[in-house]
């Protein structure tokens, strides 16, 4: 059994997460951003589908990208040199969460819901939560959205509506990063697309050392031009 949360009930001890499902720790408490920044520098992050109760997840082993090492294919690093598209940061990020959200082939519904819409969209105006999106010709053709907490980058979600999109936002996210000290991505689990990115499964403990260093440094700054 897991514990139940009640809004003031703090996180229990990571390490009493499962191991199937790998890392459910908790449900229950909500969604303030009191309650998720504090997640997020535990190394916890919601998860839940509609009507469920919130769900928090700390997985062993933990899926991680180094900014420095971000895989690009030839195709796209053409892409990146043609520079049709325009990258932006922070314009436009609750039009990408809600991207994010739309229904994709194979699966059943989403986990971003309003309620995880209008969470992360205060911690957007807290500055706590960023978008990258891919822009073509004016329109928003594809992006990504995460939390910067110090200097740590948490990813939640992309999406693509043209072939390469979400990865032309990765390429430039990772790049900035790199400029700001930032030397982690959370990935949260392991999926093939992030494993061909060079995103690497560490273990959790290693993860949790990581991000107890880096996010006691100054914040990073998204204030960029395209």
């Amino acid at each position: 059994m897991i514990p139940l949360l009640h809004r003031d009930t703090p996180f229990p001890p990571v390490e009493q997460a499962l191991t199937y499902p790998n890392g459910l720790l908790a449900a229950g408490a909500d969604l303030s951003p009191q309650r998720l920044l504090n997640a997020y520098q535990r190394g916890i992050f919601p998860w839940f589908s509609e009507g469920e109760p919130i769900l928090w997840w700390t997985p062993d082993p933990r899926m991680v990208l180094v900014p420095a090492e971000l895989k690009l294919t030839k195709s796209l690093r053409k892409t990146l040199r043609n520079g049709h598209h325009e990258v932006r940061f922070d314009t436009a990020f609750e039009q990408v969460m809600r991207a994010c959200a739309e229904p994709r082939e194979g699966q059943n519904g989403t986990w971003i819901s309003e309620a995880m819409i209008a969470a992360y969209g205060e911690l957007h105006r807290l500055g706590y939560a960023h978008s990258v999106e891919t822009w073509l010709d004016g329109e928003l053709v594809g992006g990504l959205y995460g939390m910067a907490i110090g200097r740590m980058f948490y990813g939640e979600s992309m999406f693509s509506r043209l072939p390469d999109a979400s990865k032309i936002a990765l390429a430039r996210l990772c790049a900035h990063l790199q400029t700001q000290g930032c030397e982690l991505i959370d990935c949260q689990m392991n999926t093939p697309h992030l494993a061909s990115l060079g995103g690497k499964e560490v273990p959790r403990s290693e993860f949790l050392a990581q991000i107890t260093r880096l996010i006691q440094a100054p914040a990073m700054s998204f204030a960029v031009m395209a």
